[in-house]
């Protein structure tokens, strides 16, 4: 089973009895902060839960599978999460 956004905000709005429309804009508020802080270079360190960092993926050499030709695939910045040990307890 997989949970949407909308799933989502309906979840945190029962939970905390917000309403649905402050739920999403609670829900927004936390994705625009973990975003703009990713974009900063920083880190999000949410203890029990996870990090959302930022890792660097140097260019490399790949192939295009339909017609096997050479592509190089440029460097990027690429948003990284690791779980937390709560996290991890708590699925397992």
């Amino acid at each position: 089973m997989c949970m949407n956004k909308n799933e989502l905000v309906s979840a945190v709005a029962e939970m905390s009895n917000l309403s649905k429309t402050d739920a999403g804009s609670a829900v927004d508020a936390v994705f625009d902060v973990i975003t703009r802080e990713l974009k900063r270079g920083g880190d999000v360190r949410l203890v029990g839960f996870g990090n959302f960092t930022v890792t660097r993926r140097e260019a490399s050499t790949g192939r295009n599978i339909r017609t096997g030709a050479t592509v190089q695939i440029a460097a990027r910045n690429v948003p990284k999460f690791s779980a937390g040990k709560g996290l991890k307890d708590a699925v397992n």
